[in-house]
């Protein structure tokens, strides 16, 4: 049950931040488009820390799921 809401909140959360970056990020084009160069790489930079967090919470889960769990020995259990 952790596992799914684990990994259903971050994956959520992950594209809500994806989209405000992006969104601001061509905002931030139209107004000032000489500073496409600068705008895209504090974008891409953004969105790189962005998607750190569901990596780190994928880890977490299956920390949860095999470790805390113990799920392989339960389904061994099951045979």
């Amino acid at each position: 049950m952790a596992f799914g809401v684990i990994i259903a909140g971050v994956a959520f959360g992950s594209a809500v931040g994806d989209g405000i970056v992006a969104s601001k990020a061509v905002e931030a084009i139209a107004r000032q488009p000489e500073a496409r160069p600068n705008i895209f790489l504090f974008m891409f930079l953004g969105v790189g820390v962005l998607e750190a967090f569901p990596i780190i919470a994928l880890g977490l889960a299956f920390y949860v799921l095999l470790v805390v769990v113990k799920v392989p020995a339960l389904l061994s259990a099951l045979k």
